[in-house]
């Protein structure tokens, strides 16, 4: 059975070379996913994503890569360079569809009613001169409602009214909603949406991620992992064994995590949402009983 599963229909041409020719380091290296994701700090999932084309690699993950397997970098980074450019070029396009479908759909709904076709005026021809017009009535009543909404408004711009009063004690209103904030491409929550989803699945775990704060408890080393795109953090273990586990605490909110297979040398926790790192606290209970916090 084949390592790898065919590339996705449509993939750019250079992408696909791009990821062919991470494959094929890989291969050549004979490292398993796990071992990528212990070697280079990018997790096993988005290291899944990155070989079967579903999301461009970050060059950070490419370097990582390179230093890991003992490949010279540059050949990786000159076709990363035109993948990412033929990548972004094609989610300009899906966006650009994306709109226009919009914009035909908004024109579709507000398009003006057609003119009468001549048939029906020939049906129902207009008033001729010196006839009694048949709709005086109706005009009428639509000239005298419109002298009482004229004077009711008036009576509520002059007295204030019930619903001015009470919005004058009440207040100014309160914004309905925060705006959204805009994400990159892949990456899927932030802030408080974030706490106790999977960093990986989410894309968090990609792009600009930084361990803020580390510590080695026996030969375990324990990882503050902040994304400030998410605006979020999580602990992580490495070089651990299983029945490590590792939690994280920020006021009240607490995630953990540990490995539980055998095997496996990297587990982390669930996301917390921070607006610093440094309001975290990462704590790794070793299978052997040794404890650590940073």
């Amino acid at each position: 059975m084949p390592r790898w599963k065919d590339l996705p229909d449509g993939l750019d041409p250079r992408v696909g070379e791009f990821v062919t020719r991470l494959r094929r380091t890989v291969d050549d290296d004979g490292s398993s996913l796990a071992a990528l994701a212990d070697g280079t700090g990018y997790g096993r999932t988005s290291w899944e994503r990155y070989l079967s084309g579903r999301l461009l690699a970050p060059k950070g993950a490419v370097i990582a890569l390179a230093e890991v397997t003992g490949t010279d970098p540059a050949p990786l980074i000159t076709l990363w360079e035109l993948a990412e450019r033929a990548w972004s070029r094609s989610e300009l396009r899906h966006d650009n569809a994306t709109e226009a479908v919009r914009l035909s759909r908004a024109r579709t709904v507000t398009a003006p009613a057609p003119a009468p076709a001549p048939e029906a005026l020939a049906a129902n021809p207009p008033s001729a001169p010196g006839r009694r017009p048949t709709r005086r009535p109706t005009m009428f009543l639509a000239g005298a409602l419109g002298v009482v909404t004229v004077a009711v408004g008036a009576f509520f711009l002059t007295d204030g009214g019930p619903a001015e009063k009470n919005r004058t004690a009440a207040g100014p209103p309160t914004p309905s909603a925060t705006p959204t904030r805009s994400l990159p491409a892949g990456v899927l929550c932030a802030g408080a949406d974030c706490t106790g989803k999977d960093p990986e699945e989410t894309g968090c775990s990609d792009g600009d991620v930084t361990t803020a704060a580390s510590i080695t408890v026996g030969t375990t080393l324990v990882e503050v992992r902040h994304s400030d795109t998410c605006a979020a953090a999580w602990g992580r273990i490495v070089r651990a064994v299983q029945g490590d586990t590792v939690q994280v605490t920020v006021g009240q909110v607490r995630q953990s995590g540990g490995v539980t297979t055998v095997g496996d040398t990297i587990a982390y926790t669930p996301m917390v949402a921070v607006k610093e790192p440094g309001e975290m606290r990462a704590c790794v209970e070793l299978a052997s009983g040794e404890r650590g916090c940073t």
